[in-house]
């Protein structure tokens, strides 16, 4: 079964998939993927919807504003806090500073924002805190970039499929990038997270009724 048939099979589990991480502005959906980081999306709900973070953070200005050592007690439930507090107020200065609009996406959002998120990986990931993983996702859901970030479930679901044979999550966002075609990848990052996160899941993950089992590495290796 090659990937886009796994892809279809996928989308009967979970139709219209979308990130499961609340924000409202564009600027929160960056902190909330930087806060994803090794911790997960409810965890971070939790923090910016349930207690409240996100209606203080609306934009960069509101967390210079906060200050580093209030945003670091606000989010001090989430792993890594304290570098991800120094990572989240450093790129809220650079994203204040970035003047220069070179996209119609860009200067959208300056005109309705009043900041600019940039819109390739090359520039995004000169934030800090923003690595490939996490500026592919803000790419793929702000901008609707044909990419696909590649978590620790994206990671696990290709390999026991055996649609890549890969140590790491680079390794394997680098192969996944040329099997998946452009128009698929936006809607291919949500479902691989979801299955993998749901399904098949790291632990007792639901082989019992997978219609991959027939064909799956891992399955058929613990038979």
């Amino acid at each position: 079964m090659n990937i886009i048939d796994i892809l279809n099979q996928i989308e009967k589990i979970y139709p219209n998939p979308v990130t499961e991480l609340y924000y409202e502005t564009p600027f929160q959906l960056l902190i909330a993927v930087v806060l994803s980081a090794q911790t997960t999306d409810k965890q971070v709900n939790k923090v910016t919807k349930n207690q409240g973070l996100f209606q203080k953070l609306k934009s960069p200005q509101d967390v210079i504003d906060m200050g580093y050592e209030a945003l670091k007690e606000n989010i001090k439930t989430i792993g890594l806090y304290k570098s991800k507090a120094k990572n989240i107020y450093n790129l809220s200065k650079q994203i204040i500073s970035i003047k220069d609009v070179s996209s119609n996406e860009e200067r959208y959002l300056f005109d309705r924002f009043g900041y600019i998120i940039p819109d390739s990986l090359n520039e995004i990931t000169k934030l800090d805190g923003v690595g490939e993983k996490t500026g592919k996702v803000v790419l793929s859901v702000l901008y609707n970039k044909p990419v696909v970030p590649v978590d620790t479930h994206v990671h696990r679901v290709l390999n026991r499929l055996g649609i890549v044979c890969t140590k790491t999550e680079l390794q394997t966002s680098a192969q996944i990038e040329k099997i998946i075609p452009d128009d698929l990848k936006n809607k291919a990052h949500h479902l691989l997270i979801l299955f993998g996160r749901y399904f098949c899941k790291s632990k007792n993950p639901k082989c019992y009724k997978c219609v991959f089992k027939e064909f799956c590495k891992y399955y058929n290796l613990k038979k």
